[in-house]
Parts: C-alpha cells; sequence; structure tokens
C-alpha cells in the first residue's frame, strides 16, 4: 500500500438509482474506449510495409500494449474508490485520445509505441472502473442486465475495433490515419456521455493505494484451477491480436484490412456471445466446453496454416473466441464468489494482471522464434504448448460445481 497526503473523512456514496439513459451512457462510454485498444490490429501489414518491419515488431507493439495493461490494474485498481469513478474514466478518455492523435500522426515508430501505452493504460483503467461503473449505474432490478452490457462493452468493444479499423481502412482513403480520426470523433461523443453518467463513489479522499495482486486465502484454492483456462484463452487472444494479421497476409496471401479485421471480430464477437448465452450453465459444463473447444481451436489453426485454407482460419477465431467466453468467465464468476467483498478488487485484478501476462509473454516467444524456424512453425509451436495448458482445465474438471445458475447468477 502506498499513501500520499491527508486522507479526509468520505462522503457518503450517491445513493440515487441509475436509469436507462445512465445505463447506455456508461455502456457508451466503455465500449468506445476499448475499441480504441485493436484499432491497430488490422492495419499491422500496412505498419509492416510503411516502416519496414517484421512480425516479430508487431508483437512487441501488442505485447507493450498488454504491460500497460498491467501497470494500469495495479496504479489504478482502488483510485476510482477515493477519487470518484468520473474522473478516472475521464482520464481514461483523454488517454485514449491521445492515443488516436499519435497514430493519426503516426510518422515515426516511436509514436507508435508511446501510443500502444497510452492506449493499454486507458484499458487498464476501464477494465476495472468502467465495469463497475457500468453496474453502478444500473436502474434498479436491471443488475443481470447491466452485467451483460459490461460484458459486452468489454470483449464486443475490442471485437468492434477490428471490424471499424479494417472496414475503414479499405473503405476511406489514408487507411492509417482515418479509422483513428473516426475513432477520436467517437470519444469526443463519449465525453460528452460521460457528463451523463451517475457518480457513485464520492469522496474526499486523495490517498494513491496501490492494487498489489494477491490471491486471498479464502480463493487460492479455485484460484488455482481457474488458471489453465485463463492462460490459455487469453494467450489464444493474443495470437490472433498479434501474430494473426502476419499470418493471414504471409501465409494466406490476404491483404485486405477489411477480412483482417472481421476475422479477428469473430473471435471476440464468439466470445462476448458465449459468455452473455450460457452464463447459466453450471461450471463444470462450461469449463469442460471450454477445455474443448480451445484444444480444437488450436486444431483448426494448424490445419489452417498448414492447407492455407481461410475457412478453417475462421472456424479457428470462432471456436478461441468461444472458449474464451466459456473458460474466462466462469473462472472470475467462480472467483468472486468465494472471495470475501473486502478482497475482492484484490481477487479480479490477479486474475486480470494473469490474463494479461498470458497474452503477451507467449505471444513475444512465437515472434522471437519466428525469426529462427518461421511464422507457421513457430505458431503451431504455440498451439502444442496451449493445448497442452487447455488439458489442464479438464484435468482438474472433477473440482468445479455441477449446480445450474439461478436467475440471478
Amino acid at each position: 500500500m502506498m499513501r500520499r497526503g491527508a486522507t479526509a473523512k468520505p462522503e457518503p456514496a450517491n445513493d440515487r438509482p441509475g436509469t436507462g439513459s445512465t445505463l447506455a451512457a456508461a455502456t457508451y462510454v466503455f465500449a468506445v474506449v476499448m475499441i480504441g485498444t485493436t484499432l491497430p490490429t488490422p492495419l499491422y501489414p500496412r505498419y509492416q510495409v510503411e516502416f519496414d518491419f517484421s512480425s516479430t515488431q508487431t508483437t512487441l507493439l501488442f505485447s507493450i500494449y498488454a504491460g500497460a495493461v498491467i501497470a494500469a490494474l495495479v496504479f489504478f485498481g482502488r483510485l476510482s474508490e477515493a477519487w470518484g469513478r468520473k474522473p478516472l474514466l475521464a482520464a481514461g478518455i483523454i488517454l485514449s485520445l491521445g492515443s488516436a492523435a499519435l497514430f493519426m500522426i503516426g510518422d515515426h515508430l516511436g509514436l507508435l509505441y508511446v501510443g500502444r501505452v497510452m492506449s493499454g493504460i486507458a484499458a487498464g483503467i476501464f477494465t476495472a472502473t468502467g465495469t463497475v461503473a457500468v453496474l453502478e449505474n444500473s436502474p434498479p432490478g436491471r443488475r443481470r442486465l447491466a452485467t451483460s452490457l459490461a460484458t459486452a462493452a468489454n470483449i464486443g468493444g475490442l471485437g468492434l475495433g477490428n471490424l471499424l479499423s479494417g472496414t475503414i481502412a479499405e473503405a476511406f482513403p489514408r487507411p492509417l490515419f482515418t479509422p483513428f480520426l473516426i475513432h477520436a470523433l467517437l470519444l469526443l461523443i463519449g465525453g460528452a456521455a460521460l457528463l451523463g453518467v451517475r457518480e457513485s463513489a464520492l469522496s474526499r479522499s486523495h490517498s494513491l493505494r496501490l492494487q498489489l495482486p494477491a490471491v486471498p486465502p479464502e480463493s487460492r484454492a479455485v484460484f488455482v484451477r481457474a488458471v489453465p483456462g485463463a492462460v490459455a484463452s487469453f494467450a489464444i487472444a493474443g495470437l490472433y491480436s498479434a501474430v494473426a494479421p502476419s499470418f493471414m497476409q504471409q501465409s494466406l496471401g490476404i491483404d485486405s484490412s477489411a477480412i483482417i479485421g472481421a476475422v479477428v471480430f469473430t473471435m471476440f464477437g464468439a466470445s462476448a456471445a458465449c459468455q452473455l448465452l450460457f452464463q447459466r450453465l453450471a461450471d463444470r459444463t462450461l469449463v469442460l466446453c471450454g477445455g474443448i473447444v480451445q484444444i480444437a481451436c488450436m486444431a483448426f489453426l494448424s490445419v489452417a496454416l498448414l492447407t492455407g485454407s481461410t475457412p478453417l482460419l475462421i472456424a479457428s477465431a470462432i471456436l478461441g473466441g468461444a472458449g474464451q467466453g466459456f473458460l474466462f468467465t466462469t473462472g472470475m464468476r467462480a472467483i468472486t464468489a468465494v472471495t470475501e467483498v473486502r478482497n475482492r478488487t484484490a481477487a479480479t485484478t490477479s486474475y486480470f494482471v494473469l490474463a494479461y501476462l498470458a497474452m503477451s509473454v507467449p505471444i513475444i516467444g512465437v515472434g522471437v522464434l519466428a525469426l529462427l524456424i518461421g511464422l507457421v512453425a513457430s505458431t503451431i509451436a504455440f498451439a502444442v504448448g496451449t493445448v497442452l495448458v487447455a488439458g489442464l482445465c479438464l484435468l482438474r474438471l472433477g473440482r468445479w460445481s455441477t449446480e445450474r445458475r439461478g436467475a440471478d447468477g
């Protein structure tokens, strides 16, 4: 814990209930910031031509983003409790605007790195604070709807960023400029929408407390069970976000930013859909389906790369997203269910930190290995490793609950 300055007595929280309009505003702000985090993905092949770098460089660009997310989770995880939700959300919008501006300038590789860092910090802020803001802006009795909307804004926003960027790059001039200009305009609308978001964490405290990763004793057993699913699902998400554009171009001959964006969108879209549609199933059922689907995803991907099959690649993306939807959400749900309220922020932060490490570290390995044995071989090696990790989910299957979720989930 880190403390700076005097801490005043906090004011009581705002008890005014949320409305449909405040819920819509909070959801839009969350989604529009997350859209910006994946805008560069379909454009990576164009950047490789523009700056003459290899696929390894794109993995580094992605990994530095993931590292910034982790740092933001640690530094800003609890700050909204002291300073309020809206100031943190406003900071996230400003950072996202700054990232868009740097990518619009985009005349130097260093600007792209700084832009990815700013985007990662914004994503880290919204991963923690944005989710809470959506839940706290729900009307009475609409908590389940708000939970679904928070999921859709987070994962769906990641998918929409790919689709939006790829489509705009193909349809409009200046493909490395126009997607970020349009996103900047959407962010300005988000800033106006933020004025209508209800503040629910009013305080005069100016303390700074690091949200250090920690697994509370009461949730350690469940956390360990959830680790393989989180690692496998986010590693696959990282592969499609960082490496897929390169092997689609090099192995499948796909140069269209729109097609690249659409393929990556299918992964995130499948994840969001599965989280929303199957949330009431028993944990054991979801883990069983998730483990099998992730293994099938890697099998389809390997065959797609060896045979040059675009349909198999698309099927792999859908399976990978579905597996993430089954496994990651089930783990999060199980962890929060057994963790005391006062420890939940620490537990969920640890879970997200682990997920983003899994999203970035293996992808760096794929990029480095690609220099030695080629992109296809390194991706297949990644697939084998992911299958082994996903298999651990199935080995621990008997410890998951067989009870179906009720209406309140």
